[in-house]
């Protein structure tokens, strides 16, 4: 292999997501072409995801390139796409992760409940079983992991709705950049300030969530329409009275619309499991993280009882934080003990035990 043939080092990415196509095509061709960038169009991507390794393959073989812009499909998750391009031990080195969103549509498409086919996988291929997202969901991971949300068709809303959107964003991703795209200015320009606030690595904490659980909450655009809760209780939830607040409570709006909600909590029923919560829109689930007998000296755990935060418009905290501490044991339900707590109605999914 020739000098200028060798590998050159890691190459260096912007990645492009959204759900607006056409606005995210746009404006992730003119930003290669400003940068001098090679794009990976979302397209390839799609046909073959394949074709991202072979584009960084060919730009670590040419001396001084600058590098590659990567614009993805709906449907491969913000998670994957950090993953794959900030792995400490891979070859692309993540820049910036700028999300494209259209102002006009992002509330219902929030509310909506359209699901999404993810890519083909080995574990799917294996099990036989397709998996889906939620739309909303995917556009909510897309703004969290963001160092940069351009907002697009923002001149259709009136100044109020408008205001309302950007703090709603800014809540959702209070690490990101926000800017406004007018059709007026080049949107060569409009991407050559954008610099990432921090190097992304493999494990982000950009999401609004996790700034409310780690007291680094701090967005830099404001609402009265738009609250936020951080909920910590150390009793665990009783599954039965949970569920109604679920379904009940918080599905009817009684608390104002909880867009974005998730965290660590437990059960009653099954006060050995940390669970994960998560729920974007209409959409909820609790999956297991942890079980208590699985964990080494070394091991901490993720939370005792309750750790959850809350995104929404037309929050009352309190009314919301008094609803959760109901929906937890009383005194006299947590000194009976777990042979009571096994009796609990419990309408949450099973939860396999990996190993126990």
């Amino acid at each position: 292999m020739s000098e200028e043939a060798r590998p050159t080092g890691r190459v260096d990415a912007v990645a492009v997501v959204g759900a607006c196509v056409s606005e995210r095509q746009e404006y992730a061709r003119r930003l290669a072409h400003s940068r001098g960038h090679v794009m990976v169009p979302a397209h390839r991507v799609r046909q073959n995801p394949a074709v991202v390794d072979q584009a960084r393959d060919l730009l670590r073989r040419v001396p001084g390139h600058a590098g590659m812009l990567v614009e993805y499909p709906m449907e491969i998750p913000a998670m994957d796409v950090v993953a794959e391009l900030a792995d400490p031990c891979g070859e692309t080195r993540l820049q910036d992760l700028i999300c494209v969103v259209d102002a006009a549509h992002l509330l219902g498409d929030l509310e909506g409940q359209d699901y999404v086919r993810l890519p083909f996988s080995a574990a799917e291929g294996e099990e036989g079983v397709a998996h889906f997202s939620s739309r909303a969901e995917l556009i909510v991971t897309q703004i969290e992991f963001a160092s940069s949300v351009l907002l697009v068709n923002w001149q259709q809303l009136p100044h109020q709705r408008l205001s309302l959107v950007m703090a709603l964003i800014s809540h959702l991703s209070p690490q990101a950049r926000l800017d406004l795209v007018d059709p007026e200015q080049s949107l060569d320009d409009a991407g050559q300030g954008i610099v990432a606030a921090e190097p992304y690595s493999a494990e982000q904490t950009r999401a609004g969530w996790v700034n409310l659980l780690n007291d680094h909450f701090a967005p830099e655009f404001l609402s009265a329409a738009v609250g936020a809760l951080r909920y910590e209780q150390l009793r665990p939830f009783h599954p039965g009275r949970l569920h109604d607040l679920l379904t009940e409570q918080l599905e009817s709006g009684e608390f104002g619309l909880v867009l974005r909600s998730a965290g660590f909590c437990r059960l009653a029923t099954r006060a050995h499991v940390t669970a994960q919560w998560d729920q974007v829109g209409p959409q909820f689930s609790l999956t297991p993280l942890a079980f208590d007998h699985q964990l080494g000296e070394a091991d901490e755990l993720l939370a005792i009882g309750q750790d959850l935060a809350f995104i929404g418009l037309g929050l009352d905290v309190e009314a919301l934080r008094q609803g959760l501490d109901r929906a937890a044991l009383t005194d006299a339900e947590l000194a009976s003990g777990p042979e009571l707590w096994a009796s609990f109605p419990d309408s949450f999914p099973e939860w396999r035990t990996i190993g126990g």
